[in-house]
């Protein structure tokens, strides 16, 4: 059966969330969105751990269940050390088989940081010490390197990582067979290196809001439990892991170089020509993802990995509709035609993904239709992200450039 997996996102107890991010708020986003697996996150957090203790049922599968949504414990960590003479910042994901193995390994973090400040903690723990740990806790744990490409708090990051993930994780390094790409990069990204061969790539929304999960997602044909899940993972076998959700990475936050505060953008070969100098203050830039790639690729673009999992690129529908509309995709018309959408149509994932052109065209808006036929062809211009800032998605250009009081988007009366 088609599982849809999120497994890396935050929750109340994580900085910058709201204080309404509960296990009710995410499961009814899950249903909405056609995400059958959600991470809990935050696992490590102690008032977070409590809610997930009162609310989450244990399934046969060895998951758990909340309002139609299965649910695994999951968490972000973030680590700090030192190694090969430098300060490491880098955030490693766990996956936890259950509520027991997650306490018993919240006692161990505990000595290395403030678990209750954060549901992101800072421990001051090595990378290669915390997957020691986690076995020893439970084998069947897996650690796996968050974002791994981001400039800050990642494994390759260029401000504080490592070239390979055996500098990383040292002896511990055969214990790792997943890694997360993250907004900024997708898996033919990744493909570049040789060296991530025999890794998993997977994507996930890291999200801080209960409308972007699923932004990045996994979508595997298999039994939702945890050892089969588990297993998937660490075999990518392709008949089980079936494609990953992809934003376009270009629209990442840290796709290119660049300076925010002097709103400079700047392409990996115009970075390499300034010294990876801001072109307009002369200061350092922030190294992007695309340029940290290439100075480790062993391949050329476009390369195709023998053994790749497929993945697909997606908009939100969210930001579609704004799009069409010609407003902000926060705006209460956006809310309201997308609430429609999925609960006359189908989930947001059916939308952009199952459904034919003829049904999108019978039941839908036509330019709304237009623009999800557009995405999924790749039809899209974007400006791409750099230094914290995300990249503008352009589904219509030029003349087709929506106008605001378009009548067509409210007409769901001509819609059966």
């Amino acid at each position: 059966m088609r599982v849809v997996a999120d497994f890396h996102l935050h929750s109340r107890d994580s900085r910058a969330t709201s204080s309404q991010l509960n296990l009710d708020l995410l499961a009814r986003w899950a249903r909405y969105k056609g995400i059958g697996l959600l991470g809990t996150g935050d696992c490590t957090h102690p008032l977070w751990m409590q809610e997930l203790k009162q609310k989450l049922k244990v399934t046969p599968g060895g998951l758990y269940e909340y309002q139609g949504v299965q649910f695994v414990l999951t968490s972000e960590v973030n680590h700090l050390f030192v190694s090969g003479g430098k300060t490491r910042r880098i955030h490693n994901l766990l996956l936890l088989p259950s509520i027991e193995a997650a306490e018993a390994l919240n006692k161990k973090l505990g000595r290395y940081g403030d678990l209750a400040s954060d549901g992101r903690p800072l421990l001051r723990l090595a990378a290669r010490d915390l997957v020691k740990m986690a076995l020893e806790v439970s084998r069947e744990i897996l650690v796996i390197p968050a974002h791994c490409w981001t400039p800050h708090f990642s494994i390759f990051g260029a401000n504080c990582g490592f070239d390979t993930v055996e500098e990383c994780f040292g002896d511990q390094a055969k214990e790792i067979f997943c890694l997360e790409t993250g907004l900024s990069s997708d898996p033919g990204m990744n493909w570049r290196l040789s060296r991530l061969d025999r890794y998993t790539l997977i994507s996930n929304s890291d999200s801080h809001s209960a409308n972007r999960i699923g932004r990045e997602a996994n979508v595997f044909d298999c039994e939702p439990s945890y050892r089969e899940i588990v297993d998937v993972l660490k075999t990518h076998d392709p008949k089980r892991f079936l494609y990953t959700i992809e934003f376009f990475p270009e629209e990442g936050k840290y796709h290119y170089d660049g300076h925010r505060l002097c709103k400079a953008r700047v392409s990996p070969e115009e970075s390499q020509k300034q010294n990876n100098r801001c072109p307009v203050c002369g200061k350092k830039v922030t190294v992007g993802v695309m340029h940290r790639v290439q100075e480790l690729a062993d391949r050329p673009a476009g390369f195709q990995a023998p053994q790749g999992t497929p993945f697909k690129h997606l908009v939100p529908l969210d930001q579609i509709i704004a799009e069409c509309r010609g407003v902000g995709v926060q705006s209460k018309a956006v809310e309201q035609e997308y609430l429609d959408l999925v609960q006359r149509v189908g989930t947001e994932l059916e939308i952009l993904l199952d459904l034919s052109e003829e049904q999108l065209r019978r039941n839908l808006p036509p330019r709304l239709a237009e623009g999800i036929l557009r995405v999924r062809g790749g039809q899209v211009e974007i400006l791409p992200g750099y230094d914290g800032e995300y990249g503008e998605v352009r589904i219509f250009k030029g003349e087709e450039a929506q106008p605001a009081a378009e009548k067509q988007m409210t007409l769901f009366g001509s819609f059966p």
